[in-house]
């Protein structure tokens, strides 16, 4: 049996709620619909020298395109003025393991090789607007 995608729909409907505060922000090329206390995975963050960012320390976005607040809706044209969506970092983790596969035929040509993208775990602490 086939699994079905998640319906986002029901689920950003779920969301607008009464009490149910949200953000959509925009990073990396991506847009994410967040709340406070949900944790997700971003693009790998460093630090000016290279290494991850440590656990504990905080990334704030400031691409925040609407914000939802006590049923209210607000829409940025593109972006919330003064809105920011502050977050933790929780740790570095890999995703999964990709694999490239090259081959010529009748060559006896066949390479296979793979990486495992980095990625910064975040818990979102505050929505402010």
């Amino acid at each position: 049996m086939a699994k079905s995608a998640p319906d986002t729909a029901s689920s950003a409907a779920s969301m607008q709620g009464a009490g149910h505060e949200y953000a959509v922000v925009a990073d990396g090329g991506r847009q994410y619909m967040v709340r406070a206390g949900q944790e997700l995975e971003i693009d790998f963050r460093h630090q000016d020298d290279g290494t991850p960012l440590p656990a504990g320390s905080e990334v704030v976005f400031d691409d925040v395109l609407a914000v939802s607040r006590a049923g209210q809706l607000t829409l940025g044209k593109p972006k919330v003025k003064g809105a920011k969506v502050k977050a933790e970092v929780l740790g570095l983790v890999q995703g999964d393991k990709i694999y490239v596969q090259k081959f010529k035929r009748r060559k006896n040509y066949r390479l296979r090789t793979g990486h495992r993208s980095l990625a910064t775990k975040i818990r979102i602490a505050s929505i402010t607007a």
